[in-house]
């Protein structure tokens, strides 16, 4: 008898709790949608997803801003084919984004691209 109250008890207590949980996280997403905080850690979370500075991009690759174009495409292609070979493909994604960007940087100034 005394273990069915028991059990009782927690079914309850753990549905009362299990209640509380919910409204508290409903309460905390509509006070977050009425500050905006919802929506800006979104946006936040996208930019930083995408964007990769070009400074970021000198770093994976090795290169400084004095680098030639030229000296970026070595470092790039000897990069690229070591991850090919036994890298990984993350890495060798990052590779290829920061030769993107460099490539966007050096196109800004008008140093122009040669063929890749």
């Amino acid at each position: 008898m005394a273990a069915r109250i028991l059990a009782n008890l927690i079914v309850m207590g753990s549905g009362v709790l299990a209640r509380a949980v919910v409204r508290a996280y409903r309460q905390a997403l509509a006070n977050a949608a009425k500050s905006g905080v919802a929506q800006e850690t979104v946006q936040n979370i996208r930019r930083a997803s995408k964007v990769m500075t070009d400074s970021e991009a000198r770093q994976i690759l090795g290169v400084t801003e004095q680098s030639s174009w030229e000296e970026i495409l070595k470092k790039y292609d000897n990069l690229f084919e070591q991850n090919a070979k036994n890298g990984s493909f993350y890495l060798q994604s990052k590779v290829h984004r920061a030769k993107e960007c460099l490539e966007a940087v050096h196109q800004k100034k008008g140093q122009g691209t040669p063929d890749a």
